[in-house]
């Protein structure tokens, strides 16, 4: 092998290490965890969807002990005794309360979803 064969080979390794950790970065980048509001929007169907004015981020999210009313809305094989309450804001109709969605305590899974009473 001449000279210039291994100078290009010396050049390549370095530039593969730059690429992979670049690589790696952005992998890191596109993992981030979805905010509590965006897992509960995403949960909801498209007809529910339409029911938000502005923005999935217009909510209230509450850590809330399950009673009677929120219990309603949830299965009764669920076994905690504290979920994630999101209410979205300006959901309400003239019938019902606002569009709230349950969701476990790992911040991911969706137990319930339903209209708070006015």
């Amino acid at each position: 092998m001449n000279g210039s064969g291994k100078l290009k080979k010396l050049m390549f390794y370095p530039l593969l290490m730059i690429l992979t950790l670049v690589l790696i970065s952005c992998d890191a980048f596109t993992k981030q965890e979805l905010s509590i509001e965006m897992v509960a929007f995403n949960s909801l169907t498209d007809e529910e969807r339409k029911l938000i004015p502005v923005s999935p981020k217009d909510s209230t999210v509450e850590k809330v002990t399950v009673n009677d009313e929120i219990g309603s809305f949830i299965s009764s094989d669920y076994d905690k005794d504290q979920v994630y309450s999101i209410t979205f804001n300006n959901t309400e109709s003239d019938s019902s309360g606002n569009l709230t969605v349950l969701i476990d305590l790992d911040k991911v899974t969706i137990v319930g979803k339903g209209f708070k009473n006015k």
